[in-house]
C-alpha cells in the first residue's frame, strides 16, 4: 500500500533530481557536447551587438544632426565661455556642431581660476565695483551680489540680448580689457562681435570642485545679459558633479543645461539646446537631464 509518506519521498526525489540536473547543466557539464568554436563565436557576436547598441545613439545623432538643425543657427552666432578644466576636444567638437547648424563662433573666452575661486572674492568684488562706476548707470544692476554682478559684466563683454550679433562697443571692450588685465578671463584677439548665444563649457577635470554659490551667481548674471545661455558638462558632472549641483540652484531656471557632451549624441543635444534657448525656452537635458534626453519640438 502506497502511503502519504511514500508520496512525499517520491516528490522530494524528483525535485532533487531536477535540481542536480539544472546545476550540472549550468555548471561544469554545460559545455559537454558543444562546439568550442561555436561558443566563442556566440560570445564574440554578443560583444559586437553590445558595442553596436552602445554606439547606435551617437551614430544616429551624427547622421541626423544637420537635418534636425535645419540651418537654424544661421545669423545667430555663439560665444564660447570655457570654465577651468574644460576639455579641448569637447570644445572643438561643440564648435564643429555649431557650424553644422549654420552658425559660427564669435570668440572663445577662457574663464581663469581666480574668477571662480571664493578666495579671490575681494579682487572680483573690487573690479566689479570699479567697472560699474566707470560704465555708468544701467549697464549692470547695482543691487546684485558680487558674483551676479561680475556675471553681468561678462555677459555685456561677450553677448547681447538681441537675437543677432552686434558690433562690440566701447563698454564691452573696456570690460574685456579689465577682465584680461586682472587675469580673470582671456579674450580673443581683435574686436569680435558680441553674440546672442553663449555656450558655457564646464570643466571635465576639476568641474566637481566648483563653488556652487559662485557659479550660480555668475551664470545668473550672464543669462540676464544674453538672448540665451546653455551650460554643458560631461556625464560624470551630470550624475553627481558640478552640473548636477547646479541644477539644484536657482540659476538653473535661467539657463539651459545639458550633460553627456563627451559623446556625439550629447554634442548634438547641446546644439539643439542652443536653438531652444534662442526661442526663449530652458530646461535640463542629456543623459541625466530631468526634462529628457534631447530637446525636440
Amino acid at each position: 500500500m502506497i502511503t502519504y509518506r511514500h508520496h512525499i519521498v517520491s516528490l522530494v526525489a524528483v525535485f532533487l533530481a531536477l535540481a542536480i540536473g539544472v546545476a550540472l547543466g549550468g555548471g561544469p557539464l554545460s559545455d559537454l557536447g558543444r562546439d568550442a568554436s561555436a561558443t566563442t563565436s556566440t560570445a564574440k557576436e554578443k560583444t559586437l551587438d553590445a558595442k553596436r547598441a552602445a554606439t547606435f545613439g551617437d551614430e544616429f545623432a551624427v547622421a541626423t544632426g544637420q537635418t534636425l538643425y535645419d540651418g537654424r543657427l544661421q545669423d545667430h552666432p555663439v560665444a564660447v565661455l570655457a570654465l577651468p578644466g574644460a576639455d579641448e576636444d569637447i570644445v572643438a567638437a561643440l564648435e564643429q556642431q555649431i557650424e553644422t547648424a549654420g552658425g559660427s563662433v564669435t570668440g572663445r573666452y577662457n574663464v581663469q581660476k581666480a574668477l571662480v575661486d571664493p578666495g579671490e572674492k575681494s579682487l572680483v568684488d573690487a573690479l566689479g565695483s570699479q567697472l560699474m562706476t566707470q560704465l555708468g548707470a544701467g549697464v549692470v544692476d547695482a543691487e546684485t551680489s558680487t558674483y551676479t554682478r561680475i556675471g553681468q559684466l561678462v555677459g555685456v563683454a561677450v553677448s547681447t540680448t538681441q537675437t543677432t550679433a552686434e558690433p562690440v562697443g566701447s563698454k564691452a571692450t573696456s570690460i574685456r580689457q579689465s577682465l584680461v588685465g586682472a587675469d580673470l578671463m582671456t579674450s580673443p584677439r581683435g574686436e569680435v562681435d558680441v553674440a546672442p548665444l553663449v555656450l558655457v563649457v564646464m570643466g571635465s577635470k576639476s568641474g566637481g570642485d566648483q563653488d556652487q554659490a559662485v557659479l550660480s551667481g555668475i551664470l545668473s548674471g550672464l543669462a540676464a545679459k544674453s538672448a540665451g545661455a546653455v551650460v554643458v558638462a560631461d556625464s560624470a558632472a551630470g550624475v553627481n558633479g558640478s552640473l548636477a549641483a547646479l541644477r539644484r540652484q536657482p540659476a538653473a531656471d535661467e539657463v539651459t543645461t545639458v550633460d553627456g557632451v563627451e559623446s556625439p549624441l550629447g554634442q548634438v543635444t547641446a546644439t539643439l539646446a542652443l536653438l531652444r534657448a534662442l526661442a526663449g525656452d530652458g530646461g535640463s537635458f542629456g543623459a541625466s537631464g530631468p526634462d529628457g534626453a534631447v530637446p525636440l519640438g
